[in-house]
């Protein structure tokens, strides 16, 4: 598995504090994709596991949530690093372009966004769009949260 950048994010995860690992070898290649550099799985570097918990331990007590910008195609890795934030008290989101996403891979998340990218339907911050971001545990849809009149 490897990731294009590690960054923090403050607005795909409402009211967390996210650690961002952007990971290449996405294959729904949505048209219009801002991020087509994470097309191509040999981009960016391997992320080991010392990488991993060497940045969940940088940010641990300033971050809340490790999010993973793709990945679920390395179901098991994907898995692991969950498990991983889950046991040092990080709540988990996965931004996916799939409309479904595997329940081995659900049970280790708080939060999942799914759907492609459709240009002239928006993203999240768009009443109309395809995109779902849910709260797993519930299967609550909070779309809302992401509306600027909220």
């Amino acid at each position: 598995m490897n990731y294009y950048s590690i960054q923090v994010a403050l607005q795909e995860v409402p009211g967390e504090i996210s650690i961002c690992f952007s990971i290449c070898g996405c294959q729904i290649r949505c048209k219009g994709c801002h991020s087509t550099f994470l097309w191509k799985e040999e981009n960016g570097l391997k992320l080991s596991k010392k990488v991993y918990i060497e940045t969940l331990n940088k940010y641990k007590g300033f971050a809340t949530c490790v999010l993973f910008m793709g990945g679920e195609w390395h179901q098991k890795e994907l898995i692991n690093y969950l498990k991983y934030a889950q046991k040092e008290g990080y709540k988990t989101c996965l931004y996916s372009g799939q409309k479904n996403i595997h329940k081995n891979i659900l049970q280790h998340l708080t939060w999942v966004k799914t759907g492609k990218w459709i240009a002239k339907k928006g993203g999240l911050e768009n009443p109309n769009t395809n995109q779902q971001f849910i709260e797993v545990q519930t299967n609550k849809i909070l779309n809302h949260l992401f509306l600027k009149n909220y």
